[in-house]
């Protein structure tokens, strides 16, 4: 999308729009549909939204007030689909950038090129979305150095970004433009251990966004998306899959008693390929393990991919290795 202005901006009624029960008078601000745009992510129709977190997005869209939102949450959670799902209801455009230790502040504004003889300046996925009122996400912030980051920290706020590289042109936020970063941790850093490479952000950076914890979806929204997603699988199928899913979760996070007992886990997006390969798989021996296998296990040690798929055994039962009676 070239443009985004206030022109061509429509109401779209929540209930209707994100298929949730809510008020029919609840109607949130956001554009009309632009065709050409390649920034508006692709829309998932079997995408099933979470009423708590879809309030708390539609909110920070609404009325940013300042602030960024940082959304946490383990692997796999569905944190970035949640976004990007949403903008391709509303027809909001999206620039996404990938953080790592190495990523500095002028990979987000942009750069000088060499284009037919002359230098031009080319729009960094910041500037992108401060410019034409896009949502910027930067994936598992947490990863990129904090001395980097604390140079939004006046963005957030309101104030211009300033474009040394391009003559110094001043670019005021457009009033549309929404800020939102992703992270395995809370912005403190990983007492876990689970995640290497997560660092410990800036206190004053953090303190200017708004918080949204994204866990695994409940069992029977998981079971739902296993019925959009591999309908020919067997719903007991289904069930016992998500069922493994949360044992594997368990042993993954630990609890306030015992530290976690696996290294690895079946995140929502694991399941989902798990479901699928399954039914890909169907000829194999044991479908149902060796779909288990290229998803998930073979990167596991020895002993954790012996125990998982020992955890799936006694799920299945006789079915595990049973294979007239798998899909």
């Amino acid at each position: 999308m070239s443009e985004t202005d206030q022109s061509n901006t429509l109401k779209y009624k929540i209930a209707e729009t994100f298929n949730v029960e809510a008020p029919e008078q609840l109607y949130v601000e956001a554009f009309s549909n632009d065709k050409t745009s390649t920034a508006i992510p692709k829309l998932d129709n079997d995408y099933v939204f979470r009423k708590e977190e879809l309030r708390d997005v539609l909110a920070y869209l609404s009325h940013p007030e300042g602030d960024g939102m940082y959304i946490t949450g383990p692997t796999g959670s569905g944190k970035t689909s949640l976004i990007c799902q949403v903008a391709a209801r509303l027809n909001w455009p999206v620039q996404q950038v990938n953080a790592h230790g190495r990523l500095e502040l002028s990979d987000l504004i942009g750069f000088l090129s060499l284009v037919n003889g002359n230098m031009v300046f080319v729009e960094g996925a910041l500037t992108k979305a401060v410019r034409h009122g896009h949502i910027l996400i930067i994936n598992e912030m947490d990863l990129a150095e904090p001395s980097e980051l604390a140079g939004l920290n006046d963005l957030l706020e309101g104030a211009p970004l300033i474009l040394t590289q391009n003559g110094g042109e001043i670019i005021y936020p457009h009033p549309k433009f929404r800020f939102i970063a992703t992270g395995n941790s809370s912005g403190s850093g990983d007492t876990s251990g689970l995640y290497q490479g997560v660092m410990q952000q800036n206190l004053a950076f953090m303190d200017r966004f708004r918080m949204l914890e994204v866990n695994y979806p409940d069992a029977s929204i998981e079971i739902d998306i296993l019925s959009k997603v591999a309908p020919d699988l067997p719903e007991a199928f289904r069930v016992n899959m998500v069922k493994i899913a949360n044992d594997i979760r368990r042993l993954f996070i630990g609890s306030h008693n015992s530290s976690a007992e696996l290294s690895i886990t079946l995140s929502t997006r694991t399941l989902i390929r798990w479901a699928k390969l399954t039914l890909a798989f169907k000829g194999a021996p044991n479908a149902l393990e060796y779909a288990l296998t290229r998803s998930l296990t073979a990167r596991a040690l020895p002993e954790q991919r012996e125990a998982i798929h020992r955890i799936a055994a006694d799920t299945f039962g006789e079915i595990w290795k049973n294979t007239s009676k798998q899909p």
